[in-house]
């Protein structure tokens, strides 16, 4: 028998391992939150504690509910995080609004075990999931080519994609900086995994790798991904017996047929893409309706967070909880994704009104997740390469890096395994 995971609420769940009749810490997360950012990984170390905690899915901007203990009360002053002592009674009469409105409250019990996907070298621009998963005080692993390879994937319930051109063409950021030492490295890094790790090619390893990360969403886990890594993932998934790497630098096209010979059955999101073939091109396929680095580039415009019922569609609400509901948007080596370029059944979690274009959008894979959010930086929406990194100490109200976090949370939920 199949079996499919739920995500668990109050209103599926008779008697959660929540504090009895004692006190509560109300996390607000609208505008009253001193630093939402924060707030997320004061969450997180709840769940490190062994304690269980709720998320009250569009109450207050999707507020949370931690056990009201001395040490939760001292973790919240020194993250400065705001929180407000809740009775039982008011814990009670919170959660009867949640019943009668659009609202629910998800169990958040363990805290997930979390992998960052980036290359050991230092490269000269940041990854947004890094700098707030390091400023909400969230711990992590990094992870590259070799430890994927390894199976070492399988230890970590989420896993968040760097920036990464899984194409293997380093971005093409050869057109414009063949001679940087920087990337230099990053050939030199690249072509020595391959060799070590049997493979003939950086292209060939890099499909290896993202066979790898396919098989550990098929088998249960969470990716989330940003700009680059969104698109070219799918790329190298489509592009399996098929070349859609020139070779590094030389301006050698691409197979003009490869678009015909995509194996886009074997994807999560994306569907029918025309590859770019043009090595002199700095565009990996048409699955990006902003194009940024080509002479077609769409300008920036503002996205909004669709309002899911809370009750009948959770997951996608858990993931657009929010204290605001229109964001500015932001340029990434893939910026945003094409609705024609868009599967069957995927979920749109936010779009540009009017254009050919989505921001963010969800989907299952196997019986695992996937998310991807277009765009390098929410708070440097023109970020160039070599620019100083994001102080988020000075954004620490930012809604699109509420998203990440929101994502970051997403797989503590409680889960209950039906047979279908």
């Amino acid at each position: 028998m199949m079996k499919r995971l739920v995500i668990v609420t109050l209103a599926l769940l008779a008697s959660a391992a929540l504090p009895a009749a004692g006190q509560y810490l109300l996390v607000p997360m609208d505008r009253e939150q001193t630093d939402h950012l924060k707030a997320y990984g004061l969450t997180y170390w709840v769940l490190e504690q062994g304690l269980t905690a709720e998320w009250l899915l569009n109450y207050r901007s999707g507020s949370f509910l931690l056990p009201d203990r001395s040490d939760v009360r001292r973790e919240a002053a020194l993250r400065g995080v705001a929180v407000q002592p809740t009775g039982a009674a008011d814990a009670a009469a919170i959660r009867s609004r949640i019943a009668e409105e659009n609202m629910e409250v998800v169990i958040l019990e363990k805290a997930p075990r979390i992998a960052v996907y980036t290359p050991s070298n230092v490269n000269p621009w940041d990854d947004a999931v890094t700098l707030a998963l390091t400023y909400a005080d969230i711990s992590y692993d990094k992870l590259w080519d070799p430890e994927v390879v390894q199976g070492r994937l399988g230890e970590y319930d989420w896993l968040h994609l760097h920036h990464e051109d899984f194409t293997g063409q380093y971005s093409k950021f050869y057109i414009s900086s063949a001679g940087a030492p920087w990337l230099q490295e990053a050939v030199r890094i690249n072509e020595a995994n391959a060799r070590e790790l049997g493979e003939p090619s950086v292209p060939a390893l890099k499909k290896r790798v993202a066979e790898e990360i396919r098989t550990y969403v098929a088998d249960g886990g969470f990716l989330f991904a940003m700009c680059t890594a969104t698109e070219t993932i799918e790329l190298a998934l489509a592009a399996m017996g098929v070349d859609i790497a020139a070779p590094f630098a030389d301006g050698t096209p691409i197979d003009p047929d490869a678009t015909a010979k995509m194996q886009w059955d074997r994807t999560m999101a994306f569907v029918n893409a025309e590859v770019q073939t043009n090595a002199g091109v700095n565009s990996f396929s048409d699955i990006d309706g902003h194009q940024v680095n080509t002479p077609w580039r769409q300008p920036l415009g503002a996205f909004q967070l669709f309002d899911f019922s809370a009750k009948f569609d959770p997951v996608p609400a858990m993931l657009v909880q929010n204290h605001e509901n229109v964001l500015n948007d932001f340029y990434g080596l893939t910026t945003s994704f094409r609705r024609d370029r868009l599967k069957p059944g995927v979920v749109v979690l936010a779009e540009e009104e009017g254009a050919p274009w989505v921001k963010y959008i969800h989907g299952n894979f196997g019986k695992g997740t996937w998310t991807f959010l277009g765009g390098h930086d929410p708070e440097d929406p023109q970020h160039q390469i070599g620019d100083a990194p994001t102080d988020l100490a000075l954004h620490p109200h930012s809604p699109g890096y509420r998203l990440i976090l929101n994502n970051v949370l997403f797989p503590a939920a409680r889960k209950k395994t039906l047979k279908t």
